[in-house]
């Protein structure tokens, strides 16, 4: 199985919110938060958070596409952030926050751009769709302790008030997708 392994990274706002959305599907082997898209080697969270790195934070997903295929991972990302928002996602505001999908193939890229495409034309969002389309260059694992953040930390104020009530709505749409 691991030839067959494929890897996805998305950024939509906090990591802490896509890991534990992309944890949940079927066919997803593992899901690592980090920061990518920047120009400092090495950042650490708090100087992603302060915007001074040019990093956004990133979800890499590990999954098998025989499982579940790329396009179905696109439609989780885009249902489960606003990608017509730029810098931003909700009260988290600043570049490492924007909407940033970072290829791995070819192959991807296309789907990305149609998927994009398709949404922007579908008209659902009254704003222009934002989400950076870019390869992946480099990726920086976060520290240890954003890793399964949600599962650790349910009951942390932003946890129960904004990644419980996402995962609420991500499991009704996308219920045929879960593990």
């Amino acid at each position: 199985m691991a030839d067959k392994i494929e890897t996805a990274v998305f950024g939509g706002g906090c990591f802490w919110c896509l890991e534990a959305v992309f944890l949940q599907l079927k066919g997803v082997i593992d899901v690592e938060p980090g920061y990518s898209g920047g120009f400092t080697d090495k950042p650490t969270y708090s100087e992603v958070c302060g915007g001074k790195t040019g990093h956004a934070e990133i979800i890499k997903i590990n999954f098998d596409p025989d499982s579940i295929s790329f396009e179905d991972l696109l439609e989780v990302f885009f249902y489960v952030h606003d990608p017509s928002t730029l810098n931003r996602q909700g009260n988290d505001i600043g570049e490492q926050y924007r909407s940033i999908i970072l290829y791995t193939s070819d192959r991807q890229k296309e789907s990305a751009e149609n998927y994009a495409s398709s949404l922007e034309n579908s008209k659902k969002y009254s704003n222009k769709i934002t989400t950076d389309i870019v390869p992946l260059e480099t990726f920086q694992k976060a520290e240890a302790y954003h890793w399964n953040y949600f599962a650790q930390n349910q009951n942390q104020p932003y946890c129960s008030m904004i990644i419980s009530p996402k995962l609420k709505k991500f499991k009704e749409k996308f219920e045929n997708l879960l593990k």
